[in-house]
């Protein structure tokens, strides 16, 4: 008889958080999962559940760290791309649409956790944008765009464009994305909302 195939390391893992995105691609809300329910999606049984997390927020923070690598790979190609500075926002919120479209379930999960439940996911998201706004700040010093504005207030604008372009994905993920149309004039918007930021930050001059 041959022997009864092994799970590969990490297997399991990645079930259990796959099937938790599953079941948030599908309309529920990631504060609203259980642990069983989330085990029967994977095809686990729930005892395995505690080999990898301790709970439902472990998981969620570990889906907070996939997300997070998503994020990165969305600012790689951003800078890979734009070679002129006067068509960063355009590119880069193509590029921003195009990783939401693709890995819809992790932007469900991010647009939930921002409001969710639990702290500790909120606070995870929250981290990462933070994180996001610090690399946006430095790309701008580095292509010499933000010289005048202070530290302060550069790092206050790139806050204010990430959470503009958050609050833009919920208008993303409430249309079909098969809505050529809808999802054209979500990208035209957004990309307008980050034109006025920073037009407003170029003429912008610290208090004294």
């Amino acid at each position: 008889m041959a022997e009864k195939q092994r799970r590969k390391p990490g297997e399991t893992r990645e079930k259990l958080m796959n099937a938790a995105l599953t079941l948030v691609g599908k309309g529920r809300h990631f504060a609203s999962l259980g642990i069983r329910e989330v085990t029967r999606q994977a095809g686990v049984v729930p005892t395995s559940f505690y080999r990898h997390f301790r709970n439902m927020d472990d998981l969620g923070l570990q889906l907070v760290d996939e997300l997070g690598l998503v994020l990165r790979r969305m600012m790689r190609e951003a800078r890979a791309n734009v070679l002129q500075a006067d068509k960063l926002i355009e590119e880069s919120v193509a590029i921003f649409i195009s990783h939401a479209q693709a890995n819809r379930s992790f932007f469900l999960f991010m647009a939930q956790g921002l409001t969710g439940e639990s702290r500790a996911v909120q606070e995870g998201i929250r981290s990462e944008m933070r994180f996001f706004a610090s690399e946006l700040a430095n790309d701008l010093r580095r292509l010499r765009l933000a010289e005048h504005l202070t530290d302060q207030d550069l790092v206050m604008t790139c806050d204010l464009a990430v959470r503009s372009v958050a609050f833009s994905l919920t208008d993303l993920l409430g249309v079909s994305p098969e809505d050529d149309y809808q999802i054209e004039q979500i990208r035209k918007r957004t990309t307008r909302f980050l034109q006025l930021i920073f037009v407003g930050a170029a003429n912008w001059k610290s208090p004294g």
